[in-house]
C-alpha cells in the first residue's frame, strides 16, 4: 500500500504542477514527510493522507487507488491497512474511489478503547457506516451517537468527526464514503 500511495501522490502532485513546498503549504504536512512518503519509505497515518488529499483537493482514495480491472476480488488479509491510534485502528481500503465511481468502501477494525479523529473529507462528502461487531461512539458537530452491532449511521463527513470503540473487544465496521 505504501508504494501505491507513493506513486499516486507523486503522480497527482506532478499532474497539478505542485512543488513539494507548495503541497506542504496546502496540506500542512512537512516537506520532509512528503518526500519520505513519495519515496515509499514513510508509513503515513490516515490523518496525514487526509491532509494531503484535501491539500490537493482530490478524494482520499485518489491516493490509495489500485490499477483498474474489469473485475476484482479483494482479500482483506492481503491488504496493508492504514493505521491510526498506534495501530489500534486498522482501515482497509476495499474499493477505492476513482474518477467514475464517486464512492469508496472501507473495512475497519478498531481495538477495544481505540479512538480516531478524522480530518474533514471533501466538501459534500457523506459517510455511511454499518457496525458488524461491537459498539462505536461517533462524534460530529458536537453530536455524539452510539452505534452498535446491526445498526448503521449516515452523516456529513466534510467536517471533523471521530470514532471511539467504547467496548473491550475489537469492533468491525464497513464504511462507504460518497463524494458528490
Amino acid at each position: 500500500m505504501n508504494q501505491i500511495v507513493a506513486k499516486n501522490i507523486k503522480r497527482l502532485r506532478e499532474k497539478n504542477k505542485l512543488s513539494m513546498d507548495e503541497l506542504s503549504k496546502l496540506s500542512g504536512v512537512s516537506k520532509s514527510m512528503l518526500s519520505q512518503i513519495e519515496r515509499g519509505e514513510g508509513n503515513p497515518t490516515i490523518s496525514t493522507l487526509w491532509k494531503i488529499s484535501n491539500g490537493m483537493n482530490v478524494p482520499f482514495d485518489a491516493l490509495t487507488v489500485r490499477p483498474e480491472s474489469p473485475y476484482e476480488i479483494v482479500k482483506t488479509s492481503e491488504l496493508q491497512p492504514l493505521l491510526e491510534d498506534g495501530g489500534k485502528v486498522k482501515n482497509y481500503s476495499i474499493f477505492p474511489d476513482d474518477d467514475n465511481r464517486r464512492f469508496a468502501v472501507y473495512y475497519l477494525e478498531l481495538d477495544g478503547g481505540s479512538y480516531w479523529e478524522s480530518e474533514p473529507h471533501l466538501r459534500g462528502t457523506t459517510e455511511f457506516i454499518t457496525i458488524f461487531k461491537g459498539n462505536i461512539e461517533i462524534e460530529t458537530e458536537d453530536q455524539r451517537f452510539s452505534v452498535a452491532t446491526g445498526e448503521s449511521i449516515r452523516f456529513k463527513a466534510d467536517r471533523v468527526h471521530s470514532y471511539r470503540n467504547v467496548g473491550d473487544g475489537t469492533a468491525i465496521l464497513h464504511m462507504i464514503l460518497f463524494n458528490p
